[in-house]
């Protein structure tokens, strides 16, 4: 039999009511809830019970969301409530509509580089505006990064990682999380920024080549490889990334702290040059981040010593989070087993292979005479492939231009844009020397979309030319400079029409201008109370207004001149709208009798009950709750006076057609 969850169907703080289980993870569950207060969907992330109950673990919890709860960036999932409810302790956060990153990536398999570009560039983004006010993730991996169907990322767990990250061991069960993890987290050391740094450059990796840097049979296994080994070049795996990605994807795994991205946003800086000029020169090589070699013995993989409970003789939720299966690891060597042992041994060999390999590699380099002479690289950048063989030194055989590949540029079709090696450059080895270009294909050039068929807003007209904006840099009209103009047919900010219209070409650095719907246009009534039947006509003809005119005995009122309105006064009507005017027939006949005319009203049979509301000449003679079904749909209504009264009748606050002049006595 199906165990049901005991969260389900719960209301917690009285607010939020748990609709369904939607995700599971090591610390916490994750619903999706309803708030009640704010009327929306939220996800609710409630820690396991054990842990809930742990004081200290409580304490920290709380105090390490509620600084998350600061943060407020488009790639950060937003935390909207830390709360405790009873025994439990939960985090409220937004309500994704996506799969996350790992997800994505198993569905599409290898990733083309730009998608990768335009991944990793959100999630350094988010990274950076923790960075900024102190909060470092610790567990940047792809199970943390939400992708949403409009292509957008955004980096989840950052209040819950900060304490899953301290928790986890190099288990089987951390497996998940150390592929990811850097050197200096796998050591034990004190972490910062540059943790995430690397731990992005990982996820960055693995999207570019479909594979992860270290692979292994268990966490210490893997951990033990990110300190020792070092992974095959993207460029070695699939020859298709750019040279330059590959750089920043390098620089960013750098397992030296002093080599690898200072910031995210320093990391940033290089992804962007990239994406506006994939042939940037960055400031830095490959072998640039190579660890220097070091006379320091190998250091063992250690763990922080854990908070103590503050309950002696038992074991807290934190510790027990903390500790690794069964004993598995211990840095006490006598109390290692077999399989530690070995694992501790096969890392260290690892690393005397490769101090052997660098020792071996610069004695035969020592050996080898250097080439006699070198060769300056021509210029060959603005001239056409064949003026390219024309130049003296590919001719006489010491270079051999090999045309690469073609780019989108501004430059005139078939000119060489880019060229590996840079020009000037010195070169010397076997001749002839070969220089790869790229041949300008033209300008790149986009379409419009059609935002006028479909009627969008600014705000979604923004989202689907997201992807355009950052491939053309184009610029987008602010909203406040945008035309606007009444129209009868379209809502108010609903585009109207766009420059360049749809289908037209989009150039590079174009800007998009909008003319937005201000809706319908509107008159503001004036009072016409008191005014002489035919010049209240005359203000309503110069309105645009329509006159609609009923007759009505008054005391009060001069026979000919108007009695009320209807809309009031003040009131925003479209142009061309009618109005209703009651216009004095002078006091009523004393010869009119007082009699009962019976009015029948009919009741909507879409709904069980309606609030019923009659006001005769103005004045209120019914306001009750009618239950339709009790009158059959149809509700009798006597209504006394003399002459003629107006009897307007108005269901659930909505004027009904029902309304009507009543004769009294009349045959």
């Amino acid at each position: 039999m199906e165990h049901k969850d005991p969260y389900i169907g719960r209301m917690l703080d009285n607010r939020y009511e748990i609709l369904e289980r939607i995700g599971t993870g090591g610390m916490a569950v994750v619903y999706k809830a309803k708030c009640h207060r704010l009327n929306r969907l939220v996800a609710v992330k409630i820690l396991k019970s054990d842990l809930a109950q742990d004081e200290d673990f409580r304490r920290r919890f709380n105090a390490e969301s509620q600084a998350v709860a600061q943060l407020s960036h488009p790639n950060i999932v937003s935390v909207y409530d830390v709360s405790r409810g009873g025994d439990i302790e939960y985090i409220v956060m937004e309500l994704i509509d996506g799969i996350t990153l790992k997800q994505y990536m198993e569905k599409r398999g290898q990733l083309n580089w730009r998608e990768s570009l335009h991944f990793i560039t959100q999630i350094m983004r988010g990274l950076s505006h923790a960075h900024s006010r102190g909060i470092v993730h610790r567990d940047i991996k792809p199970q943390n990064v939400m992708v949403l169907r409009d292509g957008s990322v955004k980096v989840a767990d950052f209040g819950i990682a900060c304490l899953e990250n301290a928790a986890q061991t190099l288990t089987q069960e951390a497996l998940g999380s150390v592929h990811y993890i850097s050197p200096e987290q796998a050591r034990g050391d004190r972490i910062d920024a540059r943790s995430d740094i690397y731990s992005a450059g990982v996820v960055l990796y693995e999207m570019l080549t479909g594979r992860l840097p270290f692979e292994g049979d268990s966490a210490v296994s893997v951990a033990i490889q990110h300190l020792s080994s070092v992974p095959l070049a993207p460029r070695e795996i699939n020859p298709d990334i750019p040279e330059q990605l590959e750089l920043i994807c390098m620089k960013a795994m750098a397992p030296d702290l002093d080599k690898r991205y200072p910031s995210a946003d320093a990391m940033i800086a290089d992804l962007e040059a990239f994406r506006k000029n994939p042939g940037v020169n960055l400031d830095f090589e490959l072998s640039d981040l190579r660890t220097e070699e070091s006379d320091e013995p190998t250091q063992k993989l250690r763990t922080p010593v854990p908070p103590q409970s503050h309950r002696p003789g038992r074991e807290s939720a934190y510790e027990r989070s903390r500790r690794y299966e069964d004993d598995r690891y211990d840095e006490r060597p006598s109390r290692l087993s077999g399989g530690k042992k070995a694992a501790l041994i096969g890392g260290g060999a690892v690393v005397v292979v490769v101090v052997l390999f660098f020792l071996f590699r610069a004695i035969f380099a020592s050996m080898v005479p250097a080439a006699a002479d070198t060769y300056a690289v021509p210029r060959l950048i603005g001239m056409t492939e064949e003026q390219a063989n024309q130049q003296a030194s590919v001719a006489d055989g010491t270079f051999q231009v090999v045309v690469a590949g073609t780019e989108a540029s501004d430059a005139a079709v078939g000119e060489i844009v880019r060229q590996d090696p840079e020009p000037e450059t010195e070169k010397k080895g076997e001749l002839p020397i070969t220089i790869n270009v790229w041949i300008s294909a033209g300008e790149d050039v986009g379409t419009m979309p059609d935002l006028t068929t479909n009627p969008v807003t600014y705000e979604q007209a923004l989202t689907i030319l997201q992807d355009l904006v950052e491939e053309y840099e184009l610029n987008i009209q602010p909203y406040e400079e945008t035309q606007k103009e009444y129209n009868d047919e379209l809502a108010a900010d609903v585009i109207i029409s766009t420059t360049p219209a749809a289908e037209a070409e989009l150039h590079k650095g174009d800007t998009i201008t909008f003319v937005l719907s201000r809706g319908p246009q509107t008159v503001p009534l004036i009072p016409l109370e008191g005014l002489e039947l035919s010049q209240a006509q005359k203000q309503l003809d110069a309105m645009g207004l329509v006159a609609e005119v009923h007759e009505e005995a008054s005391d009060t009122v001069q026979e000919g001149y108007i009695i009320r309105q209807n809309p009031e006064a003040t009131t925003e009507v479209p142009a061309g709208s009618t109005v209703e005017l009651w216009v004095s027939t002078g006091p009523e006949d004393s010869t009119g009798e007082e009699g009962m005319e019976m009015i029948m009203i009919p009741l909507p049979d879409d709904r069980e009950t309606v609030t019923l509301q009659v006001l005769q000449d103005g004045n209120e003679i019914l306001n009750e709750t009618v239950n339709c079904a009790d009158y059959q749909y149809t509700f009798p209504l006597p209504v006394y006076g003399s002459g003629t009264s107006y009897v307007e009748i108005l269901i659930d606050g909505q004027h009904s057609s029902a309304s009507q002049e009543v004769t009294f006595g009349g045959l």
